[in-house]
């Protein structure tokens, strides 16, 4: 690749109901968010999984979207290919998107697994445990993006530590952990309420700040899949209080 090129890159997406628009999976979401934030020239296919074309099975046999092509060269595996994009990606053309501060990817890490036993429950008796769990959860990633990352503090000053008011994970700016958490905490919010009418709690400053910085950058709003098909991803999954 030489210097003033740009890669060839296809980005393949999980399409949503109408076989053409982007469906409800985080980890499509986190790659187009990915490719997005690095600034690079790509193409976006969705997929529509009940009628894969032939063509994109002789691509990638037996592989789910998502997937890419970086110059005609099938990459699969989605944490393999956040380091692959990170390394060929780089500055000074591209920037940097790895969090600086290391807790800043585990950050909020239990929260999906909270949630699907959350949302896949039957027995009513088990809904509070359940509940309380994934509250559990969120409020130790409130309690991360509150507290001040080591470089918002001054360590020459008297004053007591302020709370962190910054708008991502690991600073003002999206990340890599951001990608990761961000679609996935997107759906908590969405499933959760209209399937068991639970409300992130509104006393979850930091929680609600992260989402709605989220919400402002078209980084995120544009490569997410619309409230619906999220909802109907989850119709099958959401299992109903039965007594």
């Amino acid at each position: 690749m030489g210097d003033g090129q740009e890669p060839d890159i296809e980005l393949f997406v999980k399409a949503g109901s109408d076989g053409e628009s982007i469906g409800n999976c985080p980890f499509s979401q986190r790659l187009f968010m990915i490719l997005w934030l690095k600034g690079v020239v790509f193409n976006v296919t969705t997929v529509d999984l009940k009628r894969k074309p032939a063509d994109l099975h002789n691509l990638a046999p037996g592989t789910h979207p998502p997937f890419l092509t970086f110059n005609g060269e099938v990459k699969t595996d989605v944490n393999k290919i956040e380091e692959f994009l990170e390394e060929v990606l780089a500055p000074p053309k591209y920037p940097k998107l790895a969090a600086r501060h290391r807790e800043s990817n585990a950050a909020g890490n239990d929260i999906f697994a909270k949630f699907s036993a959350f949302i896949k429950n039957t027995k009513p008796d088990a809904n509070e445990a359940l509940e309380k769990g994934l509250t559990k959860a969120l409020k130790k990633l409130d309690e991360y993006l509150n507290s001040p990352l080591p470089d918002e503090v001054d360590a020459d000053s008297m004053e007591e530590e302020k709370a962190s008011n910054r708008r991502f994970l690991d600073g003002n700016d999206l990340t890599l952990a951001d990608c990761n958490l961000l679609p996935k905490l997107h759906i908590v919010k969405v499933v959760a309420k209209k399937y068991r009418n639970f409300d992130i709690p509104s006393d979850l400053t930091g929680v609600w700040r992260y989402l709605n910085s989220a919400y402002a950058q078209e980084e995120f709003t544009n490569t997410c899949a619309a409230d619906n098909e999220i909802e109907s991803a989850y119709l099958d999954v959401a299992k109903r209080l039965t007594k």
